[in-house]
């Protein structure tokens, strides 16, 4: 582990931990925007990334840590008290499919962080602002395979995630050649996955499939 690696750890744990008071204090009374808060804030790890030198520092003792956490912050948590306090808030498993996804591409794509931080956009800033302003605005409800969902969600999440997705590859110096392809491309993909993937498996399938996108669309 270098010094790199260390300070990298500490930021991520310490920034979380901090999302985790406000959370619980400041927005204690909005369960829902709680929630939101996190799943949206999170995802300012991304720009964390680069902080990490080794590859299983980074996927074993950063993101994998978070899968068991995140479960004990849920409401199938085996703790009574949490269990019982967070079924009331809100809190599902979304988080849970969050530390596994940055789990699994930390593993796979350490040595291009960009990768893993188009993920992270997608299940962070896109889902978090599909079912913030979906849940407050919207008005013409779609259901595909269970969830019901809202067009103003999806449009909030494709137009969210294009933007996203360029301060991502700008932030890590790898904007392509076919940029607008890759992002409408990419925002799309992970859009519609979102919007047909039920019980908050979208934290797992908006986050591959919009990774799968930009690999497939950065190779053309």
């Amino acid at each position: 582990m270098t010094a790199s690696d260390f300070f990298g750890l500490i930021f991520v744990y310490v920034y979380v931990a901090i999302l985790l008071l406000i959370s619980e204090t400041v927005l204690k009374k909005y369960p829902r925007i709680s929630r939101k808060f996190l799943h949206i804030m999170v995802g300012n790890i991304l720009f964390i990334l680069p902080l990490f030198d080794t590859w299983w520092v980074m996927s074993l003792l950063v993101a994998a840590p978070f899968i068991p956490l995140t479960f004990l912050m849920s409401p199938y948590s085996p703790i009574k008290s949490v269990r019982d306090k967070l079924s009331e808030s809100g809190h599902g498993l979304g988080l849970v499919y969050y530390a596994i996804s940055w789990t699994v591409l930390a593993l796979l794509f350490f040595e291009e962080p960009w990768i893993i931080a188009v993920g992270i956009a997608a299940m962070s800033y896109g889902d978090g602002f599909a079912s913030l302003i979906g849940e407050r605005f919207g008005k013409i409800k779609y259901k595909v395979f269970g969830d019901k969902k809202s067009l103003e969600g999806s449009t909030a999440m494709f137009l969210t995630l294009i933007i996203a997705l360029w301060i991502v590859l700008a932030y890590y110096n790898v904007l392509p050649t076919n940029l607008i392809l890759v992002l409408v491309g990419t925002s799309i993909v992970a859009t519609v996955l979102e919007g047909i993937t039920p019980k908050g498996l979208d934290n797992l399938t908006a986050c591959f499939g919009a990774v799968a996108a930009y690999i497939l669309l950065t190779m053309v």
